[in-house]
């Protein structure tokens, strides 16, 4: 087996916990900085959702209020309220740290591949988290997103490393585990603790698995 000289991370129910509840009441929170019908703001946020993740939030934002009459500064308001949503919710996983610190001091590349809107990437800088990675690789910088498998071959390139060098750990959204295996890369399905499966149905039965980051340690 090639030695393993890289850890690539998802970001969202991976090394931070995704919060259902803290997410919904970002969205109200939207609804009522436009005054707007809950169902046609849903409505109108789905339909032109697709491709929000690889390219500017103002972009995505800019359509949604043309769409719903608003101007730009209602625009700008909805940015603001995201850069908010986004500091909030970029708060370490349990074990997150020490996890990465003890990889760090195996001495192995640490990276980061996120399928997420541009403020995520504003507000990196000022998390734990940020100074414990090597290279972080971010669908709204780059212009496409996991399965994609550019998306995997741009995080080892920025670690200087080889896919079969790489392992990948994530939750399983987006196709990312199949995604990374086909990409060279062996990957690891992360749950949270006393889920029996993922949400995602394409990553159901998957091994190796694991419930908690410090289990991570266990398998590389």
């Amino acid at each position: 087996m090639t030695r393993t000289r890289a850890v690539i991370f998802d970001l969202w129910d991976t090394v931070v916990e995704f919060s259902r509840e803290h997410s919904d009441a970002h969205r109200a929170e939207m609804i009522r900085c436009l005054g707007v019908d809950t169902e046609r703001f849903t409505e109108v946020y789905t339909r032109l959702g697709p491709g929000r993740e690889t390219g500017p939030l103002a972009t995505f934002f800019g359509r949604v209020c043309a769409e719903l009459g608003k101007d730009g500064a209602a625009v700008e308001e909805l940015l603001e309220l995201r850069r908010g949503y986004a500091r909030q919710a970029l708060i370490p996983r349990e074990g997150s740290i020490e996890t990465l610190t003890e990889l760090r001091r195996r001495d192995l590349h640490i990276g980061l591949i996120s399928a997420c809107t541009s403020d995520v990437p504003e507000a990196w800088p000022e998390t734990e988290l940020a100074p414990l990675f090597d290279a972080t690789v971010f669908s709204c910088e780059v212009g496409f997103s996991k399965p994609d498998p550019r998306i995997y071959a741009l995080a080892c390139d920025r670690l200087g490393v080889e896919a079969s060098e790489a392992v990948f750990v994530g939750d399983g959204a987006n196709d990312e585990l199949a995604g990374a295996e086909r990409a060279g890369m062996r990957a690891v399905l992360i749950l949270r603790p006393h889920q029996d499966e993922p949400y995602w149905k394409e990553a159901h039965g998957w091994g190796p698995r694991i419930h908690a980051l410090p289990e991570l340690l266990d398998l590389v």
